[in-house]
């Protein structure tokens, strides 16, 4: 699938935000975006199926295609689509290893096993995806439950925010969880897209998330 022409990403609709920036940042005009639903990761097995639909209809139209997803859940059979297809998709488990990147994830992971990881992503939509998505808005006594074994939130920041910063103390207090904060940039997403849209014959100069004004 090298060569010239336009690319397309499959994205995670999580990731959205972030592909948009670096696309503004780098000028990458010769990529297009196609969103699948975030709430897909409530129900990981729906994902290699979405991903192998949006490829195929996409298919005659376009010379290069990436996905934007990590394995997220599926056990292994995204990787079983995507090897099909021969697409490749970004490194990893799950967003918070491609944000890190792996080697450093897996630092924080040795240092602290019981870790609650958050994005900006899921600092922004936490109330939605995990208050109301896990039943805590009505029973909040299962707070206690759902977290018995975790010891730390760690936010994993993309682009510098004091009120995401502080949402993202907060959720921590409110769980009864030490805090911590790593500042990842875009981490693997920005390499990997770099790479395929080099492949793709456009140029390339990645800049450092800017800190949000206001």
């Amino acid at each position: 699938m090298d060569g010239t022409g336009r690319v397309l990403v499959i994205a995670c609709g999580a990731l959205a935000r972030e592909i948009t920036a670096l696309m503004r940042v780098n000028g990458w005009s010769e990529v297009d975006v196609t969103c699948l639903p975030p709430e897909l990761h409530n129900r990981p097995e729906r994902i290699p199926a979405s991903v192998a639909n949006a490829i195929r209809a996409a298919r005659a139209r376009y010379q290069q295609i990436f996905v934007a997803y990590a394995d997220c859940g599926t056990g292994g059979e995204l990787d079983r689509v995507l090897a099909a297809e021969q697409v490749e998709r970004l490194p990893g488990a799950h967003c918070y290893e491609f944000f890190a990147t792996s080697a450093a994830f897996a630092s924080l992971h040795d240092a602290e096993p019981g870790t609650f990881y958050l994005t900006d992503f899921l600092v922004r939509h936490y109330e939605r995806l995990v208050k109301v998505g896990l039943g805590l808005d009505r029973h909040p006594e299962l707070a206690n439950e759902y977290f018995r074994n975790y010891r730390r939130v760690v936010y994993l920041v993309q682009a510098p925010d004091e009120q995401l910063k502080r949402q993202a103390a907060d959720i921590a207090t409110s769980l009864g969880l030490a805090y911590e904060e790593r500042q990842t940039g875009y981490g693997d997403l920005a390499t990997k897209l770099g790479d395929v849209v080099r492949r793709a014959g456009a140029t390339l100069v990645i800049e450092p998330p800017r800190q949000a004004s206001g």
